[in-house]
Parts: structure tokens; sequence; C-alpha cells
């Protein structure tokens, strides 16, 4: 049975914590190092629901890629939400690890399992650190062009589903190729998607303001589709779940988080006029 910090390794070799952003929080939360682990639940958000699931798989390990601490704290009194999650936690032998925007930049990382889940065939990061292979968001290219509508389909049909959907603004016939993608909140890489001169631009928690303003630069600019956080981000569990698999094959059973934890969970629409 491998340690905790063995598995630490191998998945800081894949998602080197060089890579996260200043502001970012990532690493061990809690947990001891020298502690087997032979189970791991892999999820984007470290949650109630998620600490739940772990608890009844009997898992030691939770790899979630949204940190629980991701601002400065004084304590974790049981009695505030992120607090009982680190008591429970705590009490129930279950580390916590989070993979954040070091995952996001990595080679590959969040967005190169969106892109795949899309069908795409990454050529490339949408905005590249010095190294020009590592970096915020992908390009990338489908195997034939389709049209507008039908592109939006394939992401709806290529990721899990959620209350809200998935959102398209541009021509429905306009011919798909070239796209970029950015895994989570992503309207701040609008201009490095016109850059590039894709035909569409996948991302979430695509903005009113921004988006429309992107709408109407002259000149071809990319069609938007708009997802979910959680949804754009939960194709990276199956990738990191795979390289501790791959790393650790026979002694570490691994479990992807089949709990949806998107925060929207009613749709209505209006009935009459």
């Amino acid at each position: 049975m491998p340690a905790l910090s063995e598995i630490l390794t191998v998945l800081e070799q894949a998602y080197p914590p060089a890579l996260a952003e200043s502001w970012d929080a990532v690493g061990l939360v809690c947990g001891d190092p020298a502690e087997p682990v032979t189970r791991v639940l892999f999820c984007v958000d470290p949650v109630a629901e998620t600490v739940d699931e772990a608890a009844d798989l009997g898992a030691q390990l939770i790899v979630a890629h949204h940190p629980l601490l991701l601002r400065g704290v004084h304590g974790v009194p049981a009695d505030t939400a992120k607090g009982s999650l680190v008591h429970r936690m705590i009490r129930a032998g279950i580390a916590l690890y989070c993979a954040h925007t070091n995952a996001d930049s990595a080679d590959p990382g969040v967005s190169d399992a969106l892109a795949a889940a899309i069908g795409l065939r990454v050529t490339g990061p949408l905005a590249p650190n010095e190294d020009g292979v590592t970096g915020i968001g992908r390009i990338g290219e489908l195997p034939e062009a389709e049209a507008f509508a039908t592109f939006v389909q394939r992401v709806a049909d290529a990721l899990p589903p959620t209350v809200p959907g998935v959102l398209g603004a541009g021509d429905l016939d306009r011919p798909i190729r070239t796209v970029a993608v950015s895994g989570g909140a992503g309207d701040s890489y609008l201009k490095q998607a016109t850059a590039a001169g894709v035909d569409a631009y996948v991302t979430a928690d695509l903005r009113h303001h921004p988006a429309g303003e992107h709408l109407a630069n002259p000149g071809p600019v990319p069609a938007l589709v708009g997802l979910t956080h959680w949804a754009s981000e939960w194709p990276w569990c199956g990738q990191a779940s795979a390289v501790v698999a791959d790393a650790f094959a026979g002694n570490v059973d691994v479990h992807v988080s089949t709990r949806c934890t998107d925060p929207w969970n009613v749709r209505a629409e209006r009935t009459s006029i």
C-alpha cells in the first residue's frame, strides 16, 4: 500500500505546484503523509456531498480541483461550513489534496481533458507560459467542420448534464473547425481566443457584458459556447484519476465522483404571457 506522500509525489509530477498562480492555494489541506492510501476519490469541489461520497466509498484521500481554503483563515471551527468539513475529514481519516491553477496550466491539464471530451485534437495552449507548452486554455480542431448548432449539441452531449445546460451564441449555420477551450471561468481570455482566429470558444461562467461586447466587435470573432463551471472541469477528474491508477496499478482503487456539485438545481421557464 503506498503512503499518501507517494501519491502526492505522483500528482505533483503531473501538476507541478510551481505552475499555480501566486494567489492560489494548492497542495495538501489535511492528512498525514505517512498514512497508507488504498482508495482515492477525485472531484471538482470539496464540499459536503463529495466528503459524504468519500466516506461511503471508504476512501482515505480526496483529490479536488477547487481549493477548500482559498483565502486566508485564522481558524477552522466545526460550526462553520468549511471548518465542519475539515473536522469531519480528519475524524474519518480522509486526507484532502487540491490541484487548482497548477492543473489548469499543466500539460496535459484541465483544458486538455475538456478538449478531449469534445473531440478536439489539441494544437497548443490558448494563453501559453514562457515554455510555449503549459498555460491556460487549449486550442484544437475537429476532424471536420460542422455547423455551430451541431457543435453546441456536441458539447452538450460530451459533458455531464446540468440544470442550466449548454448555451451558444453565434450563427447557427457557421462552420466550426478550430476551437479554443478553457475549463473554468474563461471570459478573461476572450481576446486571446479572438487573436487565435478560432471559430468558437468554449468556456464557463461567461458574463453578460464581456460576452456581448465580444460579439459586437467588428470583424470575425469566435462564436461562444457557455458551460457551468463544474461541467467544464469535471472531465479533469478522469484524467487525474488515470495518473494515479497508472502509477499504482492494482494497489490503489480510484473513483471519479458521480455527484453533481453545480450549485444550480432548479430551472424554470415562463409558462404564461
